[in-house]
């Protein structure tokens, strides 16, 4: 059960292909947690460089396929639909696994603290059940409505 597909990720966040990390949501839980998808293809454009031969997935690619999650649990709250929420910073990010072409990253999220438009999430990315990646990133939701 897809709780929230591609077409409706899409009417919440304002990211597009090829900068659209999540594939779909699997469950959610408003204003308290969701776990994401991003199904990892050959087709990646950062495959052509990094690394050709090894291609192992960016970090940064990771940790923004991580803000995607999290906008997507922020921005459903009532209180934030339409906005945009932008990622102010990212603590204690921890890699322990390397993410490759055919890997499935299932994102967790789950929120921290939220005050008035900021706020924290905790993201831990797993594939095949063992965690890749987690970190705790800091958030604001911007007062103006989402462009689409």
């Amino acid at each position: 059960m897809v709780a929230l597909n591609t077409t409706e990720v899409m009417a919440l966040i304002p990211n597009r292909y090829p900068i659209l990390y999540v594939d779909y949501v699997d469950e959610m839980v408003p204003d308290e947690s969701l776990v994401a998808t991003k199904n990892v293809t050959i087709n990646e454009p950062y495959f052509q460089g990094h690394f050709p031969g090894n291609p192992v997935v960016p970090g940064v690619y990771i940790i923004e396929a991580m803000a995607q999650a999290a906008s997507i649990l922020i921005l459903s709250s009532p209180k934030f639909v339409g906005k945009t929420a932008y990622m102010t910073g990212v603590d204690k990010a921890r890699f322990k696994r390397m993410i490759t072409p055919g890997d499935v990253m299932k994102m967790h999220v789950q929120f921290g603290n939220l005050r008035e438009n900021m706020g924290t999430v905790k993201v831990q990315t797993y594939v095949d059940d063992q965690l890749a990646t987690k970190a705790e990133l800091m958030f604001v939701v911007s007062n103006d409505e989402q462009a689409n």
